[in-house]
């Protein structure tokens, strides 16, 4: 990594960390200059503008949870869909706690605010949740096809599954709950929802 890369790696993490924490509306680049030691000039020598950056961060986000399953599921072999499905939801709630901030940041409301009127926010959301829901409608294909799952739109049903483990790293994230809490009912809801009839 050079030593300009190794700049902009550390003004993306620290900008994440302010617009997840304080907003985007809040989060001032003389604030982020000065967390980052780097003068404002190289900051805009970067990322154009502050939307520049945050539409950065959200393609290094989906890069990086791509980055993270690839690595966490290399080499493990996985006797049906079930278990697999299992191994997703554990690495679901890793990575959130891994990537915290990129977690908050995705929960805050001005991204779908952005969203409803800038299409390079929403199809860069889109494409977040489109990776992720992939990784949930993956062992529920594997289940189908080895029997160890039932007979069930596999991506709706995804989107029913990313929802509940989703919502753990919510209450998780605002302090409202301990998603380890709940693991184990989570799972066996899990299973009682694709289990073959």
């Amino acid at each position: 990594m050079t030593k300009m890369s190794k700049k902009k790696a550390a003004i993306l993490k620290a900008a994440t960390v302010l617009f997840a924490n304080k907003g985007f509306a809040d989060t001032s680049m003389q604030e982020l200059s000065r967390v980052t030691g780097a003068a404002e000039g190289t900051i805009f020598y970067h990322f154009k503008n502050k939307e520049h950056l945050l539409l950065t961060i959200l393609k290094s986000t989906k890069d990086g949870i791509v980055e993270e399953f690839r690595n966490y599921m290399e080499g493990r072999e996985f006797e049906n869909g079930m278990e697999m499905m299992e191994e997703v939801v554990a690495f679901y709630l890793l990575l959130a706690g891994r990537m915290e901030y990129h977690f908050l940041l995705l929960h805050r409301l001005f991204l779908y605010q952005f969203a409803e009127s800038r299409p390079e926010f929403r199809d860069n959301l889109e494409a977040i949740y489109s990776c992720l829901v992939d990784f949930f409608e993956l062992p529920i294909l594997k289940g189908q096809e080895d029997g160890s799952i039932g007979d069930m739109n596999p991506r709706k049903t995804a989107l029913i599954i990313f929802t509940m483990v989703d919502g753990l790293v919510r209450f998780k994230n605002f302090n409202l709950y301990d998603a380890g809490a709940l693991y184990n009912e989570l799972i066996e809801s899990i299973r009682r929802m694709l289990k073959t009839n």
